[in-house]
């Protein structure tokens, strides 16, 4: 059986929206979008290509998807380390606003029930489904207890308001760390099971 595993960039806040350009989301007038970029360095970029390129596959909310289907085909030469995978390997979107078919090669939608859906594609064999980014997808996931495991990477940084990756349900849900490790530019990049 695959683990869904979610790989995300939050502030010390728990901030995740517009991680990395200006304009990425300026939904509710966030204005500190871009906030990620600075925390790069060469240990947390080794860690990105290492989760997109072990991946089986992805699955991603719309808004990522979004972001993503208009960058990644068409990716510098300097990305393909990312995109060769995000480009080929199979995408499983999940929205209720978009069709068939999806423009992005090996692109399908999450047919009828999430949960369903997604308990099909872990039961599959292959390698693990990463969700990247997709924070309205990965909080769903967690509610229906299909999520395996959460890879962040938390910045030192603080911007005070925005969407968060956590939401107010009054759920407990423990968590086991099972790595964790720390930038050069004082990011932590940790590794959480989910439920145990």
């Amino acid at each position: 059986m695959r683990k869904v595993i979610a790989n995300v960039w939050t502030t010390l806040d728990g901030v995740v929206q517009s991680p990395s350009y200006p304009d990425e989301d300026v939904t509710g007038g966030f204005p500190h979008g871009g906030w990620h970029a600075r925390y790069f360095d060469e240990l947390s970029m080794n860690w990105v290509i290492e989760n997109v390129r072990g991946a089986g596959g992805y699955l991603l909310g719309r808004g990522t998807y979004e972001i993503f289907a208009a960058h990644w085909p068409t990716a510098p030469q300097e990305q393909q380390v990312l995109a060769e995978s995000l480009n080929t390997l199979p995408k499983y979107v999940a929205s209720t606003t978009l069709h068939e078919p999806l423009a992005w090669r090996n692109a399908t939608l999450l047919p009828g029930d999430i949960g369903a859906a997604v308990r099909a594609l872990k039961a599959q064999e292959g390698r693990d489904l990463h969700v990247i980014g997709s924070p309205g997808l990965v909080r769903s996931l967690l509610v229906l207890e299909l999520l395996d495991e959460l890879r962040l990477m938390v910045d030192p940084v603080l911007v005070g308001g925005g969407k968060r990756l956590f939401g107010d349900d009054g759920a407990h849900r423990p968590l086991r760390l099972t790595s964790s490790e720390v930038t050069s530019t004082g990011a932590h990049i940790v590794t959480y099971a989910v439920g145990e």
